[in-house]
């Protein structure tokens, strides 16, 4: 029973912002008997401006003066057991009359369920009894910085709809999106905001219930079973939250009972003009709780893998605005938060979108950091698609902004996003922004994805920009799936396909992604061909690979490059294919080393670089290499010698 677990331990904890299940005693909760039959409910709310607090619900006509809560607490916690096996799906609000008078309709904070929108009202939910089927996965899945890591982005309502344009469920959203996943070389989905949200066209991203799956694609039963079914598939999943600000909707956490009970007391902390929000007041020990214990309740409800935290600069800063200092209770709030998850699984991703240059990110919260263990490489995304944008002609002048992201790329683990903040509101598709002709636009997406694809770093991609689309993303509708007809988009797609298989099976391209010896610059100096050259090794440096990018639409035959101490190289990957609609300017056979020194390394191959074009090379070895035979003589060393053996 609930009314047992309202004791001096709870409340200490809850008041000090250490409570990781504050759920367990907040909210509806069904009653049930021996037999699991339903014989009542339990209403718990935390309104310490409260004066009086009633339910009004289906099953009392949403009348006033029905049904009361108690205050059983000096603290503000109030509490109500109704008798009865009518309640679980029914509709209910809190009224909450304020010891000033004002009359407030408030939906349930820790509401396991909502009625969908334009409705405010929480539901009953028995949000227990889900049987997990993912154990495999679960007890199999490794940490992630050795492995590959690439996600794709998904707003659930937009990806598919139904014919008539309505939403599909979870549960067909999952039976589609498996088998799509399997062509490509994705780890992990990433979801936007999946708690209930009043506005559409904010994504998700304005919440008003943390503890409310979206009622928009189905129950919360049915995400569990969406997500069951990705880990069986071996996908991880890994949901958007937002702790620092939530939308001022009236029925929500905004002045929930006539106090900024969670938000800053301030306006010039509080209202976020920009995005028309409230910023939480992550020092207060009741919001610690509710966004920790919230965190808590995804891993241990939903088995999810991970967060992506949104706004980060927002909490480390005051209005993400460094002029007015850090945010101290933002920064411990974030630090204590990456301690207890990492404490509960230490294999989870915890990811920051954060835009401002704050230091240690990513390092633990034990040695200083702020505990995150991957930050969104926002520096790397802005200077790619400023350079990418520009004409082939002018990018000479604008060369070292591709090549910038290495001079701080090892100051923090780095994941690089090409998001759905980049194809939105006006800023056109990825497609969208390159520049010259039909064919140079194509030539240029696929070089971008080949760099996101090469460069050190975990990757992820927004849905549909694996095909290529013109058009921006719009959350009215779905993804224009109709332009695979197109074989310029088919292609395009083709080409993220195998580009994405590439890099999950190449060790050398995520295996030493925060190691400074698992990259090496060999040329980065041509500014007047705007070509790159670099290489990357796996930790067994013999296996590597050598990336050359071209940046403009000229050829180049017959070219010297330097490279590492391998035999042969031979072409594993070419934009410029013409299966990917390329002009087919590729090596079809292996380059072999030459000992003819070029750019300061001893060995040199010719090759031919395609236009506006990556090509990726992987080191190869004789039988008789003396590299191969040092490598089994050593092999032969550790091997323990045969014990004689007597009859």
């Amino acid at each position: 029973m609930v009314r047992e677990k309202i004791n001096h331990d709870f409340l200490y904890y809850f008041d000090q912002g250490k409570s990781l299940n504050s759920y367990d005693v907040f909210g509806a909760h069904l009653v049930k008997n021996e037999k699991n039959e339903i014989i009542g409910c339990e209403f718990c709310l935390y309104a310490p401006n409260a004066n009086r607090v009633e339910i009004i619900a289906e099953w009392n006509n949403f009348e006033l003066g029905r049904q009361e809560l108690y205050c059983v607490d000096e603290k503000g916690i109030w509490y109500a057991y109704l008798e009865g096996n009518y309640f679980e799906w029914k509709r209910y609000l809190y009224v909450i009359t304020t010891k000033q008078g004002e009359m407030l309709y408030k939906s349930d904070p820790y509401a396991f369920f909502s009625e969908e929108r334009p409705s405010k009202d929480s539901k009953v939910y028995d949000i227990d009894g889900y049987v997990w089927n993912d154990q495999d996965y679960m007890y199999t899945k490794q940490k992630t910085y050795d492995k590959p890591v690439c996600i794709y982005e998904m707003h659930i309502g937009s990806w598919r709809r139904r014919p008539d344009g309505s939403f599909n469920t979870y549960n067909d959203i999952v039976r589609m999106l498996i088998p799509y996943l399997k062509d490509f070389g994705f780890t992990h989905v990433e979801l936007m905001p999946i708690y209930e949200h009043p506005l559409d066209m904010s994504w998700g991203y304005q919440g008003t219930g943390y503890y409310s799956v979206t009622s928009r694609y189905g129950s919360p039963k049915d995400l569990m079973w969406f997500i069951d079914e990705l880990h069986k598939a071996g996908y991880g999943v890994i949901i958007d939250w937002v702790p620092g600000h939530i939308c001022k909707d009236y029925n929500g956490l905004y002045r929930f009972d006539g106090s900024f009970l969670y938000d800053y007391s301030k306006e010039e902390d509080r209202e976020n003009k920009e995005w028309g929000t409230a910023n939480l007041d992550l020092g207060k020990g009741v919001t610690r709780s509710f966004l920790y214990s919230n965190a808590f309740f995804y891993m241990n409800y939903f088995h999810v893998d991970g967060f992506r935290i949104d706004a980060v600069s927002n909490i480390i800063y005051y209005m993400a605005n460094p002029e007015r200092g850090v945010n101290e209770g933002g920064l411990d709030f974030l630090r204590t938060l990456s301690y207890n998850l990492f404490g509960k699984d230490d294999r989870i991703l915890l990811m920051a979108e954060d835009s401002s240059a704050f230091p240690n990110v990513t390092k633990p919260a034990s040695y200083g950091g702020l505990g995150f263990n991957y930050k969104w490489c926002m520096g790397w995304m802005n200077d790619t698609l400023k350079y990418f944008k520009k004409d082939p002609v002018y990018r000479k002048y604008h060369h070292y902004e591709l090549a910038f992201s290495m001079d701080y790329f090892y100051n923090e683990q780095f994941c690089l996003p090409l998001s759905h903040d980049e194809v939105v509101h006006m800023k056109g598709s990825l497609l969208n922004k390159m520049p010259g002709d039909q064919w140079q636009q194509f030539a240029n997406y696929r070089l971008l994805i080949g760099f996101q694809m090469t460069h050190p770093g975990k990757k992820l991609l927004f849905m549909g920009q694996e095909f290529a689309p013109y058009d921006e993303w719009h959350y009215e509708s779905e993804l224009p799936w109709n332009i695979l007809n197109f074989p310029l988009h088919d292609s395009a797609f083709r080409y993220v396909k195998e580009i994405t298989k590439l890099y999950h099976d190449e060790k050398a391209l995520f295996e030493m992604d925060f190691d400074r010896e698992g990259f090496q610059w060999i040329d980065k100096d041509n500014v007047d061909q705007s070509i790159f050259i670099f290489a990357r090794l796996a930790k067994d440096k013999q296996d590597h690979v050598i990336v050359v990018m071209n940046c403009t639409p000229n050829t180049y035959d017959n070219y010297r490059i330097g490279v590492l101490d391998a035999d042969y190289y031979y072409e594993i990957m070419n934009s410029d294919k013409d299966i990917y609609n390329g002009s087919n300017r590729i090596n079809p056979f292996p380059l072999r080393s030459e000992n003819y020194p070029q750019y300061g390394r001893e060995k040199s191959i010719m090759m031919t670089i395609p236009p506006l074009g990556i090509s990726i090379l992987k080191a190869g070895y004789d039988e008789k290499s003396e590299k191969i035979k040092e490598n089994v003589e050593v092999k032969e060393e550790k091997k323990p010698k045969a014990k004689n053996k007597t009859k």
